[in-house]
């Protein structure tokens, strides 16, 4: 790994064939690579510092709460009394920060294959020190789904804070229909809930892979909840996707009464009616779910474009 003192004027990441997303660039903290993957931390004009993870933008510090907020809470508060949860990858400390928010949580496994990113976040996001710090935290450096191969225990809550699963990389097995029948399922207690990432949402670029995420899902869980978000970062709506065997019951009053009794300080973004509101999606998107066929499998798999690139002018 080596830090550049130098930087380019603009970090480009390329959504599509025929369109890029550019940020203006203070400078380039560090460019790195892990056994995993290139990490490169930026400082950009418009969104503060930026984690960088193969050339995708991975969160941005102005508006990650969005995401992670969306991530975390909705799972916990539609849960009856949650205490242990299994953050899937999650190693820049954010989605564990949220979880350890809850007072009724005793436990926050998080597993993340990549130690060097952890390290990185642990080291850089200064945020984060004090959930990477807590007790109530295990840290696991492993594949996620080897590690939920291996363990006996079972969790209230599984999250997928995934990568995009992207053509060629092996983040897009653990959004495939065995992963979730043989793996997930049976790591969850009989009321528990999963929730994953689950990319872009918006008019354009839901059938990417937000629409067969959800089909999949279908036909594992009896109960299947997708939500929305702008994400101002991200340039487009993005998808999050709840899955139960139990219903998921999503009321307002009832979510704010948990907000306040549960967590631990305001949150920035959620509340509910905003819930309430993120699960009433637009028509285009809506009707693309309910007429989706496509099963995620191994062998039959759908990607997110792209890759990003730091330049000069």
């Amino acid at each position: 790994m080596e830090n550049r003192g130098s930087s380019p004027d603009w970090f480009e990441e390329q959504l599509d064939d025929d369109l890029k997303w550019s940020f203006a660039l203070e400078r380039v903290l560090y460019i790195g690579m892990s056994p995993y993957q290139q990490i490169a931390l930026l400082d950009t004009k418009k969104f503060g510092k930026v984690l960088v993870l193969d050339g995708k933008m991975q969160s941005a510090e102005r508006d990650e709460f969005i995401y992670h907020e969306c991530l975390i809470h909705p799972p916990l508060l539609c849960h009856s009394n949650p205490k242990t949860m299994f953050i899937m990858g999650g190693g820049e400390g954010s989605a564990a920060r949220e979880a350890l928010r809850h007072n009724s949580i005793e436990q926050v496994v998080m597993c993340d294959i990549d130690r060097e990113v952890v390290d990185f976040c642990k080291k850089h996001l200064t945020g984060n020190r004090e959930a990477f710090s807590s007790q109530k935290l295990k840290l696991l450096i492993n594949d996620a789904k080897a590690e939920l191969e291996m363990t006996e225990d079972k969790f209230d809550i599984i999250v997928g804070d995934l990568a995009d699963p992207v053509e060629g990389g092996p983040c897009y097995q653990l959004y495939t229909k065995s992963f979730y029948q043989n793996v997930i399922k049976p790591r969850l207690h009989h009321d528990g809930i999963f929730i994953t990432q689950a990319g872009p949402a918006g008019i354009f670029t839901h059938q990417e892979v937000f629409s067969s995420i959800y089909n999949t899902l279908k036909q594992v869980f009896r109960h299947v909840v997708p939500y929305t978000a702008h994400v101002p970062s991200f340039a487009d709506t993005w998808g999050w996707i709840m899955a139960s065997d139990e219903p998921l019951s999503v009321n307002e009053d009832e979510i704010d009464r948990r907000i306040k009794e549960r967590i631990d300080g305001e949150l920035q973004y959620l509340n509910g009616p905003l819930l309430v509101s993120s699960t009433i999606l637009n028509k285009m998107v809506l009707t693309s779910l309910s007429n989706e066929t496509h099963v995620y499998t191994e062998k039959d798999a759908r990607f997110v474009h792209g890759q990003g690139v730091a330049y000069r002018y």
